[in-house]
């Protein structure tokens, strides 16, 4: 599995670079726009205040009959006259209320009759003027002998309403403009103050980022999430993440499988109904234990997970162990079942060197009445008690050699009289399971118990190809607290009366030929427990039949 390398900056440095581009790409733009606006505003109105002053100079009585008077004479204007005439003290003083570069009358000729200019009246004007005397408003910018300025052109009109003259009123360029740089400071501040809420915006966003995220990079979380996926998809352990509210964060397919789950992720475990003990090892009761699940035989182990002293929740690992507990069981009744082979041989042989000392010392007739006892009796006489009811050669021998690991801890195995096996146990794995684990427990109760003999006494019957047997001991029982609850081989406390996996194990085996595994008496004053199974289809009962029936 790879890690992601660590040479580029860390995603917060990035997006902070990222975050900052964008905003102040947007600044820009914003600050672009409304730049261009200002400035169109601020021509619009030098243009729009040049234009009203233009047109109430037109409208002027006294303007338009000098100008007029002008136009009309045959004379060409006498421009030492009209630099001291009326006119040019109007122009002259309409400049100086209103800020402007330039107010020039000229008549019908494009003479000039007023200028800011006195020695350029009584010249032609350099801008066009056509338009003006055709009797229309021009308002434009345009360069002129004073520079370029943003100008209105109105047509002065005598009585009868014939354009006589023109009214041209001019504001210089940087006098347009100058509100602007006060604008662009105050833009610009703006622009600042939005760039540093970004800034702070983002530190405090990076700041939550790193708490919620625990400093772990996007790139390490990919590698994380690609990493959990194989390592959660490539093993058959089952594996459970909850958060510290209980909420599934995380459960890999085989944790849905073993433990029977839809679509966990997201949902609580009382939304899940999951079983007792799977709840039990999330909320701290349990490190470690076992459950059976279905037909399964799960071990569950749960472990906190911490990250700079902050609790992130748990972590259950969930083990299918069935398998390997019923190869363990089935080893123990072969290993069970070689230890009956090694003591009947080693019995077999001790006989066999006695018949041969009886015939080689010539004491024939011994020899040949110990033979017979011999094979009236069987080759080896098993310390169980009643073991002669059973007929089935593979029970015969399984409960002899039971019989011996009994007698080896003290303890005696008895077969019960009622005892009836009509036919042969044909699924010798599964009886062995359930019936060598009842009989070890319950030997396991005699040896800790206080009575004395111990013994254990076991029960087989037929009921048509089912299996019932029973098992009792002499140990203590399951306890006065348990003897009201303990009607079942779920409710029995298996670490008092075995070895923590057994009972359910044997119970799961059981359910599953159709039968089941219970407690008929939790023990009293005269024996300890009494423990029953029933096995459905494991009992052949073809052979007796044949037998009755040749």
């Amino acid at each position: 599995m790879s890690r992601m390398p660590r040479t580029r900056p860390r995603f917060a440095t990035r997006a902070l670079l990222m975050h900052l581009a964008a905003v102040a790409l947007v600044v820009a733009l914003c600050t672009g726009v409304y730049l261009a606006l200002a400035v169109q505003q601020l021509r619009a109105e030098a243009e729009s205040t040049a234009l009203g002053i233009a047109r109430t100079l037109a409208e002027d009585p006294q303007v338009r009959a000098e100008v007029a008077a002008v136009s009309a004479s045959p004379e060409e204007p006498d421009a030492v006259a009209l630099r001291h005439g009326e006119l040019q003290r109007i122009s002259s003083e309409v400049m100086a209320r209103t800020g402007a570069l330039f107010v020039v009358i000229t008549d019908d000729e494009g003479i000039r009759l007023a200028h800011p200019i006195p020695s350029r009246i009584g010249e032609v004007v350099s801008t066009p003027f056509e338009e003006v005397l055709a009797g229309r408003e021009v308002v434009d910018w345009q360069t002129g002998t004073l520079g370029e300025s943003a100008r209105a052109k109105v047509p002065v009109r005598d009585d009868a309403g014939t354009p006589v003259g023109e009214i041209s009123v001019g504001f210089e360029r940087n006098g347009v403009f100058d509100d602007l740089p006060p604008l662009l400071l105050a833009i610009g501040l703006t622009a600042a103050g939005a760039l540093g809420l970004a800034f702070l915006a983002f530190l405090l966003l990076r700041r939550r980022w790193e708490r919620l995220t625990l400093g772990v990079q996007p790139e390490e979380l990919v590698a994380l999430v690609q990493n959990q996926t194989a390592v959660l998809d490539g093993v058959d352990d089952g594996v459970i993440a909850v958060d510290p509210h209980g909420t599934v964060q995380v459960s890999n397919a085989a944790a849905d499988r073993l433990l029977g789950l839809d679509a966990p992720v997201g949902r609580t475990l009382d939304e899940l109904e999951v079983p007792a003990a799977v709840r039990d090892a999330f909320t701290g009761g349990v490190d470690s234990t076992s459950a059976v699940v279905g037909d399964r035989l799960l071990y569950l182990d749960a472990r906190p997970v911490r990250r700079e002293g902050r609790s992130l929740g748990d972590v259950l690992i969930v083990r299918d162990r069935t398998d390997l507990i019923a190869l363990t069981e089935r080893l123990e009744t072969v290993r069970t079942m070689t230890s009956a082979l090694r003591v009947q041989r080693h019995e077999f042989a001790n006989r066999l060197h006695v018949a041969a000392g009886l015939i080689d010392a010539g004491r024939v007739d011994e020899a040949r009445t110990f033979l017979g006892e011999l094979v009236a009796r069987g080759s080896v006489a098993f310390p169980v008690a009643g073991l002669a009811l059973l007929g089935d050669p593979f029970l015969h021998s399984f409960l002899g050699a039971k019989g011996v690991e009994a007698a080896e801890r003290g303890v005696e195995l008895r077969v019960a009289e009622e005892t009836q096996l009509i036919g042969n146990v044909r699924a010798a794995e599964d009886v062995a399971t359930v019936l060598g684990n009842l009989i070890d427990n319950a030997v396991t109760a005699a040896v800790s118990g206080p009575r004395d003999p111990r013994w254990v006494e076991v029960s087989v019957l037929s009921d048509g190809d089912a299996l019932v047997c029973t098992v009792a001991d002499s140990g203590p029982g399951l306890g006065a607290s348990d003897a009201s609850t303990a009607r079942h081989a779920d409710d029995a406390d298996d670490r008092l009366h075995g070895h923590g996996i057994g009972l359910p194990l044997c119970t799961e085996i059981a359910r599953r030929s159709g039968g089941d595994l219970w407690v008929i008496d939790p023990g009293g004053d005269e024996h300890g427990a009494v423990f029953a199974a029933r096995l459905g289809g494991v009992v052949d009962a073809a052979p007796h039949e044949q037998k009755e029936n040749p």
